[in-house]
């Protein structure tokens, strides 16, 4: 049976894929599946040590330093995971003969741009996040093996820290939120993001690995944070009479502008990512956003009352 590296899986995408996986590959894959514990992206020897101990057929690697604010103060941290590591995965995965699939971030571009970016635009990122999560792409790049760059953005889950979570919880505890009104994005959710990947497994790893490079994988649509905050709010309405969750206390949600909200890293005005290359390449496509959200608010059964 081939085996897959999975890192990450204490976070969002890595607990999903881990799920996702196990659901639809089990009869042809063994996933072998690492936390920031058995496989520490800081340390490349140990890196080494461990995807030679495991010799896996494909590693995906989810795994990352997601701490965009901290990250300004956090450089070394920061590229040690993004950026070197993801070069070492390269290399060893080169030297087993094994393909690599790997996610990258919107925070590659500057959002300047009017429209919804193609792989082929010109990369600018304005954090050190941004520049870390470019930095491990060109490394992966460099290598030269069979592998998927995947560009996602404002990902989220009923697993883990997110901002649907964040923005539930406030919720309850306020009677105003103010949010960012002219960042413009997909949401994204891991459960959408796994069950693609999963199909990437087959039509591309199955086949002939031959279309490397990097593709960009969103849910559909776009809104901006105060949209997507405004959509959680009105579906837990929707949903929390049939699920016995408390009633909210939030009144309003108010869009602000950026300069309102100011952080330690900038972030692109413009996180638009079009999947037309993904979706002639492979056949994969995402649903909608909303919907997206529905099927995630639909599994918070539990977890939105926390």
């Amino acid at each position: 049976m081939k085996k897959i590296l999975l890192t990450g899986v204490s976070g969002q995408v890595g607990h999903a894929l881990q799920q996702q996986l196990a659901l639809e590959l089990a009869n042809e894959w063994q996933v072998v599946a690492c936390d920031r514990q058995q496989l520490d992206l800081t340390q490349p020897d140990h890196i080494r040590g461990i995807v030679r101990e495991i010799a896996p057929d494909l590693i995906i690697n989810p795994a990352a330093y997601t701490a965009v604010d901290k990250a300004e103060s956090e450089r070394e941290l920061a590229y040690a995971i993004n950026a070197i590591a993801p070069g070492v995965l390269a290399e060893e995965a080169a030297r087993l003969n094994a393909g690599l699939i790997h996610f990258s971030t919107d925070y590659v571009y500057d959002g300047t741009k009017h429209s919804a970016y193609v792989e082929s635009d010109t990369v600018n990122p304005v954090s050190i996040y941004g520049a870390s999560k470019l930095a491990g792409e060109e490394a992966i790049r460099q290598v030269g093996l069979p592998h998927l760059v995947l560009r996602t953005s404002w990902v989220y889950g009923s697993y883990g820290k997110n901002f649907l979570k964040t923005i539930i919880r406030l919720a309850k505890e306020r009677e105003n939120l103010r949010i960012v009104a002219d960042q413009y994005g997909a949401p994204t959710s891991d459960a959408a993001i796994a069950k693609a990947v999963t199909e990437l497994v087959t039509r591309w790893h199955q086949e002939d690995m031959t279309q490397s490079g990097v593709y960009h994988l969103v849910n559909s649509g776009e809104t901006s944070w105060f949209g997507f905050a405004s959509e959680i709010v009105a579906q837990y309405h929707a949903l929390e009479s049939v699920r016995g969750w408390p009633a909210l206390a939030v009144k309003a949600v108010q869009p602000i502008a950026t300069a309102e909200y100011p952080t330690p890293a900038k972030r692109p005005a413009n996180s638009r990512l079009s999947t037309a290359k993904l979706e002639q390449t492979f056949g994969v496509t995402l649903p909608e956003w909303s919907i997206a959200l529905n099927q995630v608010m639909a599994e918070l059964a539990v977890g939105a009352t926390d």
